[in-house]
């Protein structure tokens, strides 16, 4: 399995490229049925979650023996709990946060962060490198007893007679 131009993209820090190269090189060997036992797995989840893109799809469609097998795929994928996490907190601590402060969080570069955070619907001031942080909606848990499921029942019941 030649895995050139995924060390090459590696050495010339391309690391957006890393994704899509083991994404094309990984169904070239399962086309042609290659032993995929030595695949990059760690480097392959690694580059998805570096560009945000389909890691969970990955994880999912990985074979329960390479998960089991590969403590270090494991840690991987822990890091995208981790990521999820720290921005959860970020939401509810901020308003409004510069771009450096959460890149410096999320352990990433500011683009990479503000593309993260634009990408989960924050809006970015430009002029002032400062993002507005979008708060989740509020969820309003009714409950509904019986009596309330009677009264409705039968408000149906007599506008319908």
């Amino acid at each position: 399995m030649d895995l050139s131009a995924v060390q090459a993209a590696l050495s010339d820090k391309s690391y957006t490229a890393v994704a899509s190269l083991c994404d094309e090189l990984l169904l070239q060997a399962a086309s042609k049925g290659t032993n995929t036992d030595e695949w990059p797995y760690s480097v392959h989840l690694l580059a998805h979650l570096y560009i945000n893109d389909l890691a969970r799809f990955f994880w999912k469609s990985l074979p329960q023996e390479v998960k089991d097998t590969r403590p270090e795929l494991a840690a991987v994928w822990r890091i995208e709990s981790y990521r999820q996490r720290i921005f959860k907190l970020l939401t509810s601590a901020y308003s409004t946060i510069s771009v450096a402060d959460v890149a410096h969080f999320m352990g990433m570069s500011e683009e990479d962060a503000t593309n993260y955070a634009v990408q989960i619907g924050w809006s970015l001031g430009a002029a002032t490198k400062m993002l507005t942080v979008k708060k989740p909606k509020a969820q309003i848990n009714q409950k509904l007893d019986a009596s309330k499921l009677q009264r409705l029942t039968e408000c149906v019941f007599h506008l319908e007679h």
